[in-house]
């Protein structure tokens, strides 16, 4: 009877090279999706890429380096989008007048090219670019200076609150 040999590896080969991670993690440092990369001729598919992620450490390192880059680039590109003024406002002729106004369209789609990338970033990197959220103080501005306390002699000291005398007796 035949037994298979332990040192044979089953499933199918791996396409993990050296040159398709270096390609792999240039897309993700360029800021593509990782769906959109796997789209692209001669890549592999997402869960392939998670695989080598997972059982490769030096994939691994790789990989999360690119993303880290790429996050980089992308908080970058917030200002390039917030700056960029271009068609912002639109010329409208009307007979003899001419009027500049607001192109709500580019405007908006701006706006919310923004917000999805500082979401993203905030999920993605949420120790740097999350919401800080306290959660000590019960809502108080705290120093954020040392506090100092400093004991007066007894002398200097306010007087103390005497005891109020109770109207009337306890009872027993």
């Amino acid at each position: 009877m035949d037994t298979p040999n332990s040192s044979t590896p089953t499933g199918r080969p791996s396409t993990y090279s050296l040159a398709l991670a270096e390609t792999l993690c240039a897309y993700l440092v360029d800021g593509k999706t990782l769906r959109w990369i796997c789209e692209q001729p001669g890549m592999p598919a997402k869960g392939t890429i998670l695989r080598w992620a997972r059982d490769n450490a030096s994939f691994r390192d790789q990989y999360t380096l690119a993303r880290e880059i790429g996050d980089e680039l992308l908080a970058e590109e917030l200002l390039e989008i917030a700056d960029d003024g271009t068609n912002d406002y639109m010329t409208i002729t009307k007979g003899d007048a001419t009027y500049n106004v607001e192109n709500r369209e580019v405007t908006n789609r701006s706006r919310m090219r923004i917000d999805a990338r500082k979401w993203l970033l905030s999920k993605r990197l949420p120790k740097k670019y999350g919401d800080k959220v306290d959660v000590t103080s019960g809502g108080e501005k705290i120093s954020s200076g040392p506090r100092v306390f400093q004991i007066l002699p007894a002398s200097q000291r306010p007087p103390a609150d005497e005891p109020e005398e109770a109207d009337e007796e306890p009872t027993v």
